[in-house]
């Protein structure tokens, strides 16, 4: 995309992976080694999202593809934010 890509346009990067918000929660806590009694279950809101797709076709086109499957990806991202507290804990209490 930076060299093929054209200026001004939207390439969304994602791994084609459609799955219901509820896989992703599952799969995070199985990760962590908890089970789905640390979900608290509250009421949907207006316009509740059951999941999230984007179109890829674009960065696809200029050759672009992943290079991990997503169980490996998220396991990497888990263990980032284990590992990286210091970076992502201020936030949580930060107004604004």
């Amino acid at each position: 995309m930076l060299r093929n890509g054209v200026i001004g346009e939207i390439y969304n990067i994602g791994a084609g992976n459609e799955e219901p918000n509820r896989f992703l929660t599952d799969s995070i806590l199985e990760i962590l080694g908890f089970d789905d009694s640390m979900i608290e279950y509250v009421e949907d809101r207006l316009g509740h999202d059951r999941r999230y797709s984007i179109d890829t076709t674009k960065a696809r086109s200029l050759g672009w593809a992943p290079k991990r499957d997503f169980r490996e990806a998220l396991e990497a991202t888990v263990a980032w934010y284990s590992d990286n507290r210091w970076w992502w804990e201020p936030l949580r209490t930060k107004q604004g």
